[in-house]
């Protein structure tokens, strides 16, 4: 299994090519429990330390079809939340005097992205206590071995999850199973429960099964102040109902527990604190269009993660009409 040399990581400081690609603080508490390559694009020059990028050359502004691993600008989200990923995947960085949590590491080529986003900011790596997932896959996990081991940080994942995140494969229960590309394991984990809280500090990070996309999906919700104005934010695993070549969602006796898991993962999400909703793919939540350069709309729009569970749910009603239809 190949992983990202460390010198890698530090020579990607200077600049990234953009490519389209297809044992520190024990403070988990457990709520339930108690316990193809394209040229090479220069990364903006932005000045540390203020929190908010200050850069000498316009932000990148990433279009809603972007590459997976196409550069994006770091920026301040709201409070202490920043953007640290590609224009094609979301990485989270939830910050405190304390440690910081990762949320989300994008794939194993863009792990140098994210690395440098995180000290563009002002931010040190090895002050990244945590590192969490959405779902194992390798466009949003592909880069989490390269960046716990830039901070020594530890992986905290549900019990369900953190098999696929130590080997780096897949389970036959993952509709896209055969289909998925390996990506580097991960190695000092811990699990947290559903509705667990993984807290440092002040942060307080809440977990939320919301498996169906895939088993172990986690979606996070947490608590962001700006002064006195503090909002909701979550962090909505994806809820495609995606699959390898021959899979059949229809087919509950073959596999009798995903379409329960997806209903019970709307209703959940509906029911979400979510002042402001994120995703893994930026474009699945419209990031582009409410954060940064040429934002259209607001950046807090109330109803969002029900709006969110509601597309995917007729989507998923529209896929399984299709496959009885093709019998």
């Amino acid at each position: 299994m190949r992983a990202i040399a460390l010198v890698a990581l530090a020579a990607c400081l200077a600049g990234c090519s953009a490519t389209r690609d297809t044992a520190r603080s024990d403070a988990v508490a457990a709520a339930s429990t108690g316990t193809g390559a394209a040229p090479a694009v220069a990364m903006p020059s932005i000045a540390p330390g203020a929190g908010e990028p200050a850069s000498t050359a316009a932000p990148i502004a990433c279009a809603d079809d972007a590459g997976w691993s196409d550069p994006a600008t770091p920026r301040r989200i709201h409070g202490d939340t920043y953007f640290v990923g590609t224009c094609g995947i979301t990485a989270l960085l939830v910050t405190s005097d304390s440690g910081h949590v990762l949320l989300d590491a994008g794939t194993e080529r863009a792990a140098p992205q994210v690395l440098a986003n995180i000290r563009a900011l002002g931010f040190r790596a090895e002050d990244v206590d945590y590192i969490v997932n959405s779902h194992a896959h390798h466009d949003h996990a592909g880069g989490i071995a390269a960046l716990q081991r830039a901070s020594g940080a530890t992986v905290a994942a549900m019990p369900d999850a953190l098999p696929i995140l130590r080997s780096g494969g897949s389970t036959p229960a993952d509709p896209q199973h055969g289909a998925l590309d390996r990506f580097p394991g991960v190695a000092a984990t811990r699990a947290i429960a559903d509705r667990g809280v993984l807290r440092l500090g002040p942060l307080a990070l809440t977990a939320h099964a919301t498996p169906g996309h895939m088993p172990g999906g986690t979606s996070w919700t947490w608590r962001s102040c700006e002064g006195a104005h503090c909002i909701d934010i979550a962090f909505v695993d994806s809820l495609t109902a995606v699959s390898a070549p021959g899979y059949r969602f229809s087919d509950e006796r073959a596999h009798p527990h995903v379409l329960p898991a997806f209903r019970a993962t709307f209703e959940r999400v509906r029911g979400l604190p979510c002042d402001l909703l994120l995703t893994p793919h930026p474009q699945a939540s419209t990031l582009w269009s409410r954060l940064g350069p040429g934002a259209t709309r607001p950046l807090v729009e109330p109803g969002a993660c029900r709006a969110y569970a509601d597309t995917a749910e007729r989507r998923l009603q529209t896929r399984l009409a299709e496959e009885r239809a093709a019998r």
